[in-house]
């Protein structure tokens, strides 16, 4: 007998010939919200919990280069300062929030793709892993570079500053930076993923890439150059030559898949 209280049960789709009413995408995307909100949440309570650590990894490339090189830092002594009452918790809460969507980045991922496979065919959803596991690879080596090139960064940010110009940071522009910087560089290196799934939903073809190269590397350098939130030399070479290899590697891929295609219509 069926309970007039019990939850439908989700159609299942097999690809883009079978349709979902309004009423089910919106069902659908407020499940998967609620999911993602969830995995922020724990994520926040998490870097919270070990906010100390977290602090002091996010200072040691400014420390490093202060250990390097003393007359940057005769001021602050490799310190960030405060000089507002709520700077502190405004700041705890920023490393939170930014490291709580750090963490749950796998959780955001794998929803956004359950979300959209409705859309697509049966032999593109197979990809679903590896293109999720390579999403949030790429996106924690985009944060790597850079964190590794921050304090180049620094080193040219207060070197311009002037000859008799001391330096010392708040604690919010500081961490500031540095978040921005790993956002900038762990979406930038989402490239590559964005190409790949093009072609293989068709948008995009291998021979296209390769015809535009030129313009792609180009405006690649640009995009770099405005994205990098430090705007020294140092951040955009190390963002803008791992997107030019990103295409590249992205049109091999394309190729490979575009290969395997023909092969097996071939063979059918």
């Amino acid at each position: 007998m069926k309970l007039p209280f019990r939850r439908p049960e989700k159609p299942v789709l097999k690809g883009p010939e079978d349709r979902m009413t309004l009423t089910e995408h919106l069902a659908e995307l407020r499940t998967r919200i609620i999911r993602s909100l969830l995995a922020v949440v724990i994520g926040i309570i998490v870097v919270l919990a070990a906010y100390n650590p977290v602090l002091e990894f996010l200072l040691q490339p400014y420390r490093d280069l202060c250990a390097a090189t003393p007359k940057f830092c005769e001021l602050s002594q490799g310190n960030v300062i405060s000089i507002a009452p709520l700077e502190g918790f405004t700041t705890r809460l920023s490393i939170s929030t930014y490291g709580g969507i750090l963490l749950a980045l796998p959780v955001l991922m794998w929803q956004i793709w359950r979300f959209i496979v409705p859309a697509l065919h049966a032999k593109e959803k197979k990809y679903a892993i590896p293109l999720v596991v390579s999403s949030v690879l790429l996106f924690l080596l985009g944060a790597f570079v850079a964190y590794w090139t921050l304090e180049k960064a620094l080193e040219f940010l207060i070197s311009w500053a002037g000859a008799d110009v001391q330096s010392s940071f708040r604690v919010s522009e500081y961490v500031r930076l540095v978040l921005l910087m790993v956002a900038a560089f762990g979406i930038a290196f989402e490239f590559p993923v964005l190409l790949v799934f093009l072609q293989l939903v068709g948008v995009l073809t291998p021979q296209t890439l390769l015809k535009g190269w030129r313009y792609a590397i180009l405006t690649v350098f640009v995009i770099a150059a405005v994205i990098t939130p430090s705007g020294d030399p140092y951040s955009m070479m190390a963002l803008a030559l791992p997107m030019t290899l990103f295409y590249l590697i992205s049109i091999v891929i394309g190729l490979l898949f575009q290969r395997r295609k023909r092969a097996n219509e071939a063979s059918a």
